[in-house]
């Protein structure tokens, strides 16, 4: 699965932007205030060439948009976008121009670390008002910015408005390109969930506040893994007019997968967005219009339905056919035309009045992908010539090699004809294609496999293609887990040259479409997967389009793929791979507290995780509790209790969850716990092996838990937490707890040794440990004394928990290393991390790990607590299940309660 997400997509078929001179990026000075209050960040000026030397006097007349880097991004990043606009500003003679503007966010790993999100709002904020502020006393001088934010750049974007002093007709568009809008991809912190809750929930709330703000949002499909497309699409809200959201698959003129990095620079989808934003000028105050209908039929123009046409705001309803072409009456159902260096016009007309009776629909194609009228409706009900006619060409869609029409009759019961213009052709050559069927005729149904058929079984169909176009409606077809390959073999009949086979996989609920072309006769194989479940109100079926060739066959074969959809597994829940390690870990913590409880010997870290890590001790709990939480009364008790929704119910609320997929989660995770286990035995043996060459160990004994030299350490780390980072003092925690099971290792095997009790010996001393450590638990009793026999069983034991801990704690570091990092990269700036995420959670680690990194099992076994402490880790694991998934800030809390457990055992 984790290899079908990272290696196993589509090949990058983005071209990249080039500059055509050096681009430079002038530091806009930022008022004092505002550079004092934000030292980390800084707003820039893009420019190439002449145009930079003219702008550093920053008299600017151009139109501004703002570009916002995303997590690590950097400001530079506005490069392809200020390039492509220039180069465009230049073909239309700077009678219009953008001036591209991008703020330097010191490359945050906002992603990961929450706490400079609000930090970044408001400083935007400032920004835009200091580029309004150098447009003032300008002939068209702008009143609103528009925005263009890479990943979480566009979450920053969104999150102005939920400012108290913004004022919202200061951004009158957003774009934003494979930003996280429904969730984190990682949540790491409370800041982070509780600023995507605030702006997500200001959204819904306010949503009439917004109908001016014309929002894009722009996913990359499966070849980013990063932020997969079904988060970057925009919640769901009452107003469907003024936002909208695109996989870049299925942009016309681009149709192409993008990466989270090269959805910046992707030529394809940049000329999309540079075309869109010069038509959105209004011409009459030179800045984008300030008519949210307009803007939404531009977006839509470019990134929906390309009718293959300039973009015309509204466009003539009639135009006069002149011109001394041919007229030429097709009376036939079928007709193809070929033309190649044709000097004389021509107009086929298609007389619709016979057609109406037999036929439901007219389906036209043309190879000629220029952006000129060609197909119109004729009201003439007797002359076979028309001289005005509607312009049909708007309904027409831009596909890879062709443009279509598809048009309903019954829609146009006002047209007497169809009329084909074929323009002179010198050193042209394409193709033209009309026929009229019946829609029955043209759709197939094909029933997708079971999931459980592991690709085993399929379902075919064989289509004797005699026209233009087919639509295979593929039956239940509509959950994230499903995916699907599917296998097109063309045959055809004679050898000539024909057009490209077009199959397009088309999901009616959301713009995800992909398109695929295919020479013929070939063998095509497509990949079926969705980005976001159907929505229960909606009962349309996907389609597989095939925009295929007269005289050839088609067979269509589908089958399940078992790597695609353990793909969709990780792709929808890798996020929450931490939460079912450390479940299995702490599962096996507790058994071992158990074992120690009822025998007096601590068991080994893999045979316990074997014995106590099974799924149905948890998933069984958490799956009775969502579905209760379905009925009132059970939600209403849930709620007085002020407990938090399960995690489970908000994903299948969703659409997110899917059966077994938890089963396979938690299995995963066991195997992930039993190979850290191997890993932290081995490294132990090796370190030990390390110190023994270098190092003559000391006798084993016993320490005190608190001596006042460990309550200095505990006190200075405490102080380091709330005075640094947190997760700076875990880390030092961590690794001063490193050299603890290393030194009852070390000193095990050396007491061992010296107590005469092994008889080999080796001029290697590494490997001399590696065999000492691994015949610990065979040495007979009999052959050792009962002083001796005993404190070694006892460092074994101690060995074995404190190995235990450290794989657990471990996962404590890694998910805070995030914060650490931040404060490492913004040391210079301050060398308070503020807010931080782990600085509670860190002292309180610090006074559990500096105790137990001196305790032994001798204490805890006879504690009259080690029966609770045994218990609680089994309920702890169904509530880092339950509670955890969605929110990972929190699994670092129900380790350290167990742990608190084992503390107090030490001394009860």
């Amino acid at each position: 699965g984790v290899r079908d997400v990272m290696f196993l997509y589509e090949e990058n078929r983005c071209s990249m932007t080039y500059m055509y001179e050096y681009p430079e990026y002038l530091k806009i000075k930022l008022p004092k205030k505002t550079a004092r209050r934000y030292p980390a960040y800084e707003l820039y000026l893009y420019g190439e060439g002449n145009y930079a030397e003219e702008n550093k006097n920053l008299l600017l007349t151009g139109i501004p948009v703002l570009f916002l880097p995303g997590n690590a991004g950097s400001y530079k990043q506005v490069r392809s976008l200020g390039s492509i606009a220039l180069r465009k500003a230049e073909d239309v003679d700077f009678k219009y121009h953008f001036n591209f503007f991008s703020v330097n966010f010191n490359e945050e790993l906002v992603a990961l670390y929450g706490g400079s999100l609000q930090r970044q709002t408001k400083f935007v904020h400032e920004c835009i008002k200091v580029i309004l502020k150098l447009y003032r006393d300008r002939e068209f001088a702008p009143s609103s910015v528009a925005i263009v934010g890479h990943s979480m750049g566009g979450l920053v974007a969104r999150a102005l408005l939920t400012l108290k002093n913004f004022k919202p007709e200061l951004i009158n568009l957003l774009i934003t390109q494979a930003t996280p809008h429904v969730a984190p991809v990682m949540p790491l912190d409370k800041y982070l969930t509780d600023f995507y809750t605030a702006v997500n929930n200001h959204w819904i709330l306010k949503a009439q506040d917004l109908r001016n703000l014309t929002t894009l949002s722009v996913a990359g499909g499966f070849r980013d893994y990063q932020v997969r497309s079904g988060l970057a699409f925009l919640p769901r809200l009452s107003q469907h007019d003024s936002a909208l959201s695109v996989v870049s698959s299925a942009v016309p003129r681009a149709w192409a997968s993008t990466d989270h990095l090269s959805i910046v620079w992707c030529k394809e989808l940049i000329l999309a967005t540079i075309r869109a934003f010069f038509d959105l000028i209004d011409e009459n105050t030179r800045q984008i219009t300030e008519d949210p209908k307009k803007r939404m039929s531009v977006l839509n123009h470019h990134f929906v339905r390309h009718p293959a046409k300039m973009f015309e705001e509204n466009p003539e309803a009639f135009t006069n056919l002149t011109g001394t072409f041919m007229w030429i009456t097709v009376k036939g159902s079928k007709w193809t035309y070929s033309v190649y260096n044709d000097s004389d016009g021509k107009y086929f007309s298609f007389p619709l009045e016979n057609h109406r009776k037999s036929y439901s629909h007219v389906y036209c194609e043309n190879s000629m992908l220029d952006t000129s009228s060609w197909i119109y409706g004729c009201m003439n009900t007797n002359s076979s010539m028309c001289l005005e006619a509607a312009d049909l060409s708007w309904r027409a869609e831009l596909l890879p090699t062709t443009k279509v029409v598809m048009l309903k009759l019954v829609d146009y019961p006002s047209l007497s004809h169809i009329v084909i213009q074929v323009p002179p052709a010198v050193g042209n050559k394409y193709t033209l294609g009309c026929e009229f069927f019946k829609e029955d005729s043209r759709t197939v149904q094909l029933p997708v496999t079971h999931l459980f058929s592991f690709g085993l079984s399929s379902s075919k169909i064989l289509l004797n293609s005699t026209g233009l176009l087919y639509n295979v409606q593929l039956l239940h077809f509509n959950q994230i887990y499903q995916a699907f390959k599917i296998y097109i073999d063309s045959h055809c009949q004679s050898l000539r040259e024909r057009k490209p086979s077009v199959y397009r996989l088309h999901i009616p609920w959301s713009y995800e479409d992909s398109i695929t072309v295919a020479k013929v006769p070939s063998h095509a194989e497509i990949s079926a997967r969705l980005h976001i479940a159907q929505p229960p109100n909606d009962s349309s079926l996907p389609e597989l389009n095939i925009y295929s060739s007269p005289d050839c066959q088609y067979e269509v074969i589908l089958k399940t793929s078992l790597l695609q959809v353990l793909g969709q597994i990780v792709r929808f829940h890798a996020g929450a791979f931490p939460v079912y390690i450390v479940s299995n870990i702490l599962l096996t913590y507790g058994g071992q507290l158990s074992t120690l409880r009822a025998t007096g010997q601590c068991s080994d870290f893999s045979l316990e995780l074997v014995r106590t890590a099974k799924p149905y001790k948890v998933e069984p709990l958490i799956s009775i509790v969502v579905f209760l939480q379905g009925f009132n009364w059970f939600r209403e008790i849930w709620e007085s209790l002020s407990l938090p929704e399960v995690d489970a119910a908000v994903l299948s609320s969703q659409d997110a969850w899917f059966p077994l997929v938890s089963l396979i989660l938690f299995l995963f995770g066991t195997g992930i716990a039993y190979w850290s286990g191997i890993f932290f035995s081995a490294s132990l043996r090796l370190f030990s092996s390390l110190w023994l060459i270098l190092i003559r160990p000391t006798v084993l004994q016993q320490d005190k838990l608190i001596t006042p030299r460990r309550l200095c350490g505990m006190i200075s780390l405490a102080l380091v937490s709330w005075t640094t980072c947190g997760a700076f003092a875990v880390l030092i925690i961590y690794l001063q707890y490193l050299f603890k099971p290393v030194y009852i290792f070390v000193t095990s095997a050396f007491h061992f040794q010296d107590s005469g009790l092994s008889k080999e010996t080796s001029q290697n001393s590494s490997t001399h440990t590696v065999k000492a450590q691994s015949s610990v638990d065979s040495i007979p009793e009999a052959t050792q004394s009962p002083s001796n026999s005993k404190t070694l069983a006892e460092a074994v034991n101690s060995l074995k928990m404190h190995i235990t801990i450290l794989n657990l704690f471990t996962w404590i570091v890694l998910l805070s290393l995030p914060s650490l990092i931040y404060w490492l990269k913004n040391l210079r700036y301050n060398i308070r991390l503020d807010p931080d995420p782990c600085r509670s959670t860190a002292v309180i680690l610090i006074c559990i790990l500096e105790i137990l990194m001196n305790s032994s099992t001798s204490e805890v076994k006879s504690s009259k607590l080690l029966k609770i402490a045994a218990k609680v880790p089994l309920p702890l694991s169904v509530a880092m299940l339950a509670f955890g998934r969605m929110h990972l800030y929190r699994v670092p809390h129900f380790v350290t309660f167990s742990l608190l457990l084992h503390v107090l055992c030490c001394f009860v």
